[in-house]
């Protein structure tokens, strides 16, 4: 579908792995995230198209068949598009989504029984724990959700601070005004309200920014390392700029 480059692998916190694929027609960066543990967790599974690529980048890691949890934000194409494809890879791995994710879509469409987390419900995978927060409609979808791990404080982030280019894997630099540009040129074109603004948009982020995460594990675009509560209240209030009254 798009022309990729090689996957690029990179350790972004403590048993976080980062497999990065640049789509230079987007000029757009898909992150797929490995947590090697006891039970190990991949968060977002790609497209159909990348399986390949992706399964080669995780079995650098792990046995690709060793997986136990396959989670995603919400269901899309790019977050869970070849999740049969792992389960098929991985016979004792189970999909682990929203309760309304796994009621609405994932019971029907996964080849295997999915996990419905509740909000605050937490997932362990051995030394890690990871805590899913409902986040309804942000990025998008009535589904949507992160996981937060409590460890070391990474926070799963699906498409929020989505920004463009092909940056490093890791910063430590303010992403405010890159997030900003890529709103505004979503908002411009053919995709506008990709990311819609609601009444519960700012409290969402700022019950988020109460976690003080200190790794942002972003799907599109940089991962970011630094003060991730600020980062979350600055996002509130550039999404409340660009998308909402203001």
């Amino acid at each position: 579908m798009f022309d990729f480059s090689p996957p690029c692998v990179t350790e972004i916190a403590p048993d976080v792995f980062r497999i990065g694929m640049y789509a230079r027609k987007l000029d757009l960066q898909f992150s797929y995230f490995l947590v090697r543990d006891d039970e190990p967790l991949l968060f977002t599974t790609g497209l159909r198209s990348t399986f390949d690529t992706v399964r080669e980048a995780v079995a650098r890691l792990i046995d690709p068949a060793t997986l136990r949890w396959i989670g995603f934000s919400h269901f899309e194409s790019d977050e869970c598009g070849a999740l049969n494809h792992w389960l098929e890879a991985a016979p004792h791995a189970v999909p682990v989504c929203s309760f309304v994710g796994a009621v609405v879509n994932v019971s029907d469409f996964a080849i295997r029984p999915p996990r419905g987390m509740m909000d605050s419900e937490v997932l362990t995978t051995g030394r890690y724990r990871f805590q899913f927060r409902s986040t309804a409609q942000l990025p998008h979808g009535w589904d949507a959700g992160v996981f937060f791990e409590e460890t070391q404080r990474t926070l799963l982030c699906s498409d929020l601070f989505h920004h463009n280019g092909d940056g490093p894997p890791l910063v430590e630099t303010d992403l405010t005004d890159r997030v900003r540009g890529a709103i505004r040129r979503i908002q411009a074109g053919p995709l506008a309200n990709y990311i819609p603004y609601t009444a519960r948009t700012r409290q969402i982020l700022h019950s988020l920014a109460e976690l003080k995460p200190k790794t942002l594990a972003i799907m599109h675009g940089s991962s970011y390392q630094g003060d991730g509560a600020k980062a979350l209240r600055d996002l509130a209030d550039v999404m409340h700029q660009t998308l909402g009254e203001g």
